[in-house]
């Protein structure tokens, strides 16, 4: 539970993560006639998707009471909404297998486990800093302007990534000993997509229901992306903080559990 002792020991591995990084990055597009370049192409695609979809076809828009707001911003703020959730929803699919997966690891002593969900986190990171790309891109096409804010972006990111790491230490130690734990977690990222708004503004959420909304930590981490990539605001320092230390004290124990239980890691595999 101590913090230091946890970021002085991955701190100390840093080179090795960086080393798995690249090469999970690699292995993801390894025998593709285009390579890393898919890393672009699949968001470009997608934006180009949500944009003919909402704006051309829908003709949707996400705040109906401003007729100025362009109907292509629609595609672009729930762009914006998706990209912290598919880091989320990335890693704990990954999660629960990691170990698992990776018996020659267990088998070596030396070898860090707990290392093994900071790359997943960080191949995640990776693919949605392109994707940020991407929609800046399509903001400086569609919307004429990219957000000054967005120099508050690594803020926003903190208690995404705290929550990941933790969840995610988390899972990938229960994954060992409860083989179950991989098809949960789908089942649980499904629910949560409709339960984080990811695609509606949680203004549109009954108001009796909104406390329950802001207890969902990726509500606000979706907030955040959107205030400082898309509304030119900063974030909500108050929310923002409550969000990064519960996410802190999600990290912790999570990391505590993994170190604890993972003794047992190699008597199971």
């Amino acid at each position: 539970m101590n913090p230091l002792e946890m970021i002085r020991r991955l701190w100390g591995h840093r080179e090795l993560i960086l080393q798995l990084i690249g090469r999970d990055f690699a292995q993801s597009y390894r025998n593709t006639y285009l390579g890393a370049l898919w890393s672009l192409l699949n968001p470009l695609l997608m934006l180009l998707v949500y944009t003919f979809i909402f704006s051309g076809i829908l003709k949707a828009r996400w705040d109906h009471t401003d007729p100025s707001m362009p109907m292509s911003s629609f595609a672009l703020i729930l762009f914006a909404g998706l990209i912290p959730f598919s880091v989320f929803s990335g890693v704990m699919h990954r999660a629960p297998q990691l170990i698992a997966n990776s018996p020659n690891y267990v088998k070596k002593v030396i070898f860090p486990l707990e290392i093994l969900p900071v790359v997943a986190v960080g191949s995640a990171l990776v693919d949605s800093l392109i994707e940020i790309g991407i929609l800046g891109i399509g903001l400086a096409l569609f919307l004429g302007v990219v957000s000054p804010t967005v120099v508050l972006l690594p803020l926003a990111y903190l208690p995404l990534i705290f929550l990941c790491l933790g969840l995610g230490w988390f899972l990938a130690s229960l994954g060992v000993y409860v083989r179950d734990t991989a098809q949960g977690v789908q089942v649980v990222t499904r629910m949560l997509f409709f339960l984080t708004p990811v695609f509606y503004k949680t203004d549109a959420v009954p108001e009796a229901l909104r406390p329950i909304w802001r207890l969902n930590p990726l509500t606000e981490v979706v907030e955040s992306f959107r205030r400082v990539l898309i509304w030119n605001e900063t974030l909500d320092w108050e929310r923002w903080l409550a969000v990064t230390v519960v996410s802190g004290v999600i990290l912790l124990l999570g990391y505590a559990w993994f170190m604890k239980t993972k003794v047992g890691f190699a008597d199971v595999i």
